[in-house]
């Protein structure tokens, strides 16, 4: 029988007993160290290029032997993005939500909290590429948008910035490998 979110204690043998999600980003985050939030967090560890939906998640985490209730996975989600460890974005094609590492959680120590790290998303096979190095020219036209939109009598809050194209492995597939081919 697969694990629910509601279990307490793992087995050490379990996919999600090792605790390879640093408990600092948890603590510092204010979130509470349950099974569902280190299960979900550990995927998007895995690999900080990925991008999902709430129901590729639900169906990977299922896989994993972890079930989690739709609205739990949701609401889950939603604090993970209100933190800043994950961010969300729309998929303008299948009129969803995406969600992926935050840049400033990806990127490395070289991001600083509330800083514009670009990222590029591949439309093919939604993987991202987070462009640090990109990040100091980036900051300047960020701070631009901000200033023209307070002299405007708005209240800018965060800005985002994404580059959408295809990257190169779906470009140029390798041969014999079909799951990359967009």
């Amino acid at each position: 029988m697969p694990a629910t979110a509601h279990d307490s204690a793992a087995p050490a043998s379990a996919p999600f007993a090792h605790a390879a999600v640093p408990d600092a980003w948890l603590a510092q985050s204010g979130l509470r160290r349950t099974r569902a939030t280190r299960a979900v967090l550990q995927l998007f560890v895995a690999d900080a290029t990925r991008s999902v939906t709430h129901a590729e998640l639900e169906t990977e985490l299922v896989a994993q032997g972890m079930v989690v209730n739709r609205v739990t996975l949701y609401r889950l989600l939603d604090r993970l993005v209100a933190t800043g460890l994950l961010s969300r974005h729309a998929d303008d094609v299948a009129r969803t939500w995406r969600y992926a590492l935050a840049s400033r959680v990806s990127a490395g120590p070289q991001a600083r909290k509330g800083e514009v790290v670009p990222r590029f998303e591949c439309d093919a096979c939604h993987r991202q590429f987070h462009l640090a190095e990109a990040s100091p020219p980036t900051q300047a036209v960020a701070e631009q948008l901000l200033q023209t939109l307070a002299s405007l009598g708005h209240h800018g809050q965060r800005v985002d910035m994404s580059i959408h194209g295809t990257c190169n492995v779906c470009v140029d597939p390798p041969e014999g490998n079909p799951e990359t081919a967009a």
